[in-house]
């Protein structure tokens, strides 16, 4: 079996490859069998390489695990944040509505791989989940000259919710039209949030 990487130099060109095709065929497998069904041996089968070399990059199945689902998340951050940081103000809710369905809808294995780390493993602040949007509905309510309105975390709950709901039905058809129905729920969020 290979040696375990204990040292905290930076990864090779080598080594940064091999973690990335692993926390990808970790992702798959997790979407396509769920995380009960995911084994350090399927992980190594599916990246094509042995179990002590998936061994020497992360210690264990959660390790492996944690990279995939920090992987994910970091992604579908990234991306909102771009789209978000894109639009003005009063039309940066739209913006992350229709980019968080757009980006999980594009990567279906990621929204799976998100579904089973909720199941499974850790469960975000309610507070992380809520909070930037409210955040962005304030800022939005502010750039269109409005006063004290309706309650923005519950607003951002239901829409959370609601994009939670979207995801799982096109997850059920993937013939859903995910992009009309972002389109309704950005008509709802604006009417209820700056009518």
């Amino acid at each position: 079996m290979a040696e375990r990487r204990t040292d905290d130099r930076p990864l090779s060109f080598i080594e940064q490859k091999r973690r990335d095709q692993l926390i990808e065929a970790t992702i798959a497998l997790v979407a396509e069998r769920g995380y009960a069904a995911t084994s350090l041996a399927r992980i190594a089968e599916a990246a094509g390489i042995t179990k002590g070399a998936v061994l020497y990059h992360f210690a264990t199945k959660d390790a492996v695990v944690a990279a995939a689902r920090a992987h994910v998340l970091d992604a579908l951050v990234a991306d909102v944040g771009e789209a978000v940081d894109a639009a003005p103000p009063e039309a940066a809710p739209a913006a992350y509505v229709r980019r968080m369905v757009g980006h999980l809808t594009e990567r279906p294995h990621h929204t799976r791989m998100i579904i089973e780390a909720l199941i499974h493993d850790e469960r975000p602040a309610s507070e992380a989940r809520w909070k930037p949007l409210a955040a962005l509905l304030d800022h939005a309510r502010q750039a269109r000259g409005l006063g004290p309105g309706p309650d923005l975390r519950t607003l951002a709950l239901i829409t959370g919710g609601a994009i939670d709901a979207l995801l799982g039905e096109r997850l059920q058809d993937p013939g859903y039209d995910t992009a009309s129905a972002a389109d309704a729920l950005v008509t709802m969020l604006e009417t209820a949030a700056f009518a």
